[in-house]
């Protein structure tokens, strides 16, 4: 989906393809692309946010590749699942935690759509509230995606909008969420797993309630604190205001997008 950018963003001219090749990428090597660009980001010495999901794992994956080839070094990681923990143990990055580190250098993580105004929607994973604490707390945030992901509005893919629930009364929330978008055409689905459809549990011990929208909410700093305000929310998956820099990789190659 081609998306038209604001003015006020600066675009890297995206590298180009080479004349001799005909094979276009899959969407795996889309996001190897990508998540390797973003680690171009990361200096020796760096506290770093590590996210999750499939093409975050990339970037993982490389930085301990560097570490292992001593190309870089005193870096400190500050995983935001239990997932991406377990991989950076082992790749052998050390790992702390916000308690230690409350302001973090860089984060690196993708996302599930990217809007002209760089707000994302994460959580399609299940890690949303940790990745907001470890993301919300960098100077830099390093969005990695492939052009699939970009996005006219939020919820515009027609996929999940993650909320992050208490299991308590879990329906009871569902139904105020729903009813709180009902004019923007909102469904709100409890996120299922398995043969038995048993609740999905976060590394939190919550529940997810993804809200499917039909139209454009507009307002996503009102939808944001209307959706916090309920009693039973944790939080949601609009990441607003949050990206620096967006890398998108495409069959035109590399677009870099700054805040």
């Amino acid at each position: 989906m081609a998306v038209a950018f604001p003015r006020f963003l600066c675009t890297e001219a995206p590298a180009a393809r080479s004349p001799s090749s005909s094979v276009a990428l899959t969407q795996d090597e889309l996001k190897r692309v990508a998540a390797y660009k973003a680690v171009e980001f990361v200096e020796s010495g760096m506290v770093l946010g590590l996210g999750t999901g499939s093409t975050a794992k990339y970037a993982v994956d490389r930085i301990g590749e560097l570490i292992q080839q001593g190309k870089l070094h005193n870096i400190v990681g500050i995983p935001t699942s239990k997932k991406t923990h377990d991989q950076a143990i082992s790749l052998g990055i050390p790992l702390s935690n916000l308690d230690v580190h409350p302001v973090l250098d860089l984060a690196i993580d993708g996302a599930d759509e990217v809007d002209p105004c760089l707000n994302l929607v994460k959580g399609r994973g299940g890690s949303l509230l940790r990745e907001k604490m470890v993301e919300g707390a960098c100077r830099r945030f390093v969005v990695i995606v492939d052009e699939s992901k970009m996005v006219k509005w939020l919820g515009g893919s027609g996929l999940a909008m993650p909320v992050e629930i208490v299991p308590f009364c879990w329906k009871f929330t569902a139904d105020r969420l729903q009813g709180m978008f009902g004019e923007y055409g909102c469904v709100a689905k409890l996120r299922t797993f398995g043969e038995n459809c048993e609740p999905f549990v976060t590394d939190n011990a919550n529940y997810i309630v993804d809200l499917y929208f039909e139209k454009e909410i507009g307002d996503l700093k009102w939808a944001s604190d209307s959706i916090l305000r309920l009693a039973g929310v944790v939080e949601h998956g609009m990441f607003l205001d949050m990206a620096t820099t967006v890398i998108v990789a495409g069959e035109l190659g590399v677009n870099v997008i700054n805040k």
